[in-house]
């Protein structure tokens, strides 16, 4: 077995150490086998996170290892630059910034299989220039349902002049991405998703929820918290520790319909990329506005934030909703008693 090899990676040299260690035992992926496809598509791997901070999701033991996420930048060539991201609890770090393809085969080495960046460009750290879509199937949900839901964020989105890119989550669910003019600070990118996921679930009750509890939850959660800061979600082209190395894979609009999530595995997405190019080749020729969104957001009420972060001023009461009933009764009872 072979300690380290070089590989020409578009104008650089890489080295990759342990090449032949399994990353895949069922799928028999080495992780030469990951840096190389990096490489194979390249291009559109590097769309989704150039430019921007990167959190690294290290499985250093393979996929089915316990992966740990490095914010702060590892030891690094002098071609990887960082950039400096303060966190909602007010420590900040230097995270890695990738510009070219060769810095994916890097990030490879040290065990990414999921490329993890920020929704904002190094330029503006604090203004998202995307707003993310996460379409997550509660227990028990067919992909179907995520297909149709996916088609009505469609709707939903061109109703207030915006354009999604979507793609499978590499896991159960979907992602639409949507490029944003980067004006608005993530408390107001959040806003917009928490309304624009009302609204999905207005239109499709049965099918798509924006309740953040799990017990209160049904069908597709549309997970609007996805956008408040220091939440990121696996860009294009990721690779998701699943046994058989499956790709989040950016589709067309036509495909969504009928697409199959196990179709896109490490060894079927580059002859896909081959072949069609990338689905998402002009993402970055659209930025859309919040204003419609935020209009519909007015006079709606906050929900849940994530748990990590401070207690919002408009937030409602942090408790799952059967222990909040659970107590009101409780108290009732001892003033019953008290009387």
């Amino acid at each position: 077995m072979k300690s380290s090899l070089t590989l020409e990676a578009a104008g650089r040299e890489v080295t990759v150490t342990n090449p032949d260690k399994v990353y895949f035992p069922k799928a028999g992926k080495t992780k030469l086998d990951l840096v190389r496809y990096f490489l194979r598509v390249g291009e559109g791997a590097l769309r989704g996170v150039r430019n921007r901070p990167m959190v690294l999701k290290r499985f250093v033991d393979g996929a089915e290892g316990e992966p740990f996420y490095q914010k702060r930048a590892p030891s690094r060539p002098d071609w990887i630059r960082t950039c400096t991201i303060s966190f909602p609890s007010g420590r900040s770090a230097d995270e890695v910034v990738l510009d070219e393809v060769a810095g994916l085969a890097w990030v490879a080495n040290l065990g990414c299989l999921d490329l993890n960046p920020w929704p904002v460009r190094t330029d503006d750290v604090d203004r998202p220039d995307e707003l993310r879509i996460d379409l997550d199937p509660t227990p028990g949900v067919d992909f179907a349902q995520v297909r149709e839901v996916a088609l009505v964020a469609r709707g939903v989105l061109r109703d207030h002049g915006l354009e999604g890119f979507p793609k499978t989550s590499g896991s159960r669910g979907m992602h639409i991405l949507v490029r944003i003019q980067p004006r608005w600070e993530f408390t107001q990118v959040r806003q917009s998703a928490l309304a624009l996921a009302r609204e999905i679930e207005r239109r499709v009750p049965a099918l798509a929820t924006s309740k953040w509890w799990k017990e209160e939850r049904h069908g597709v959660f549309v997970d609007y918290n996805q956008n408040a800061r220091d939440r990121t979600v696996a860009s294009a082209y990721s690779v998701r520790p699943t046994p058989d190395a499956r790709v989040s894979c950016p589709l067309r609009w036509e495909e969504v319909a009928t697409v199959e999530p196990a179709c896109f595995t490490m060894d079927t997405v580059p002859l896909r990329y081959a072949e069609m190019g990338d689905p998402h080749e002009a993402i970055d020729q659209v930025s859309g506005s919040l204003e419609s969104l935020l209009e519909l957001a007015r006079g709606q009420e906050d929900a849940p934030w994530p748990p990590h972060f401070r207690k919002q001023k408009a937030e409602p009461p942090r408790v799952q909703p059967s222990r909040r009933r659970a107590k009101t009764r409780e108290d009732s009872s001892k003033f019953d008693r008290e009387e």
